[in-house]
């Protein structure tokens, strides 16, 4: 009796095991992922109002967060910048996480998006 019970629980543990790791997994890529964005829309707000190359300096912070916080947990990374209207600047990242399942894809999607930083002389 406790083996065919051992037989049938095992697998049911295993499982519960990958799945916690799975959710782990998922949810750092997730802060990763906005980590990430967060630091590039900040970059761009900064640089897009003076500097023409804002794009390319907000994806190179973009890049260095992801190198630095999770090389290997967001893999593919897809950044895409945005100006939805001519004040506002922002960041959208999209990447691929690992998986402990076999044939499960999962996605982290991440945006962080605000005003276009200006300096304005006091006229008093």
């Amino acid at each position: 009796m406790t083996a065919i019970e051992f037989v049938l629980l095992t697998p049911v543990l295993f499982f519960m095991i990958f799945a916690t790791v799975q959710f782990a997994l998922y949810f750092f890529a997730d802060h990763v992922a906005q980590a990430a964005a967060q630091a590039g829309a900040r970059k761009a707000r900064a640089t897009a109002d003076k500097e023409p190359g804002w794009r390319g300096q907000a994806r190179g912070v973009v890049d260095d967060y992801i190198e630095q916080l999770g090389p290997k947990l967001v893999l593919r990374p897809q950044v895409k910048m945005l100006q939805p209207e001519p004040d506002t600047v922002g960041v959208e990242v999209t990447a691929d996480i690992p998986s402990v399942f076999p044939g499960l894809d999962l996605t982290v999607h991440a945006q962080s998006s605000g005003p276009v930083e200006r300096f304005v002389e006091d006229v008093n």
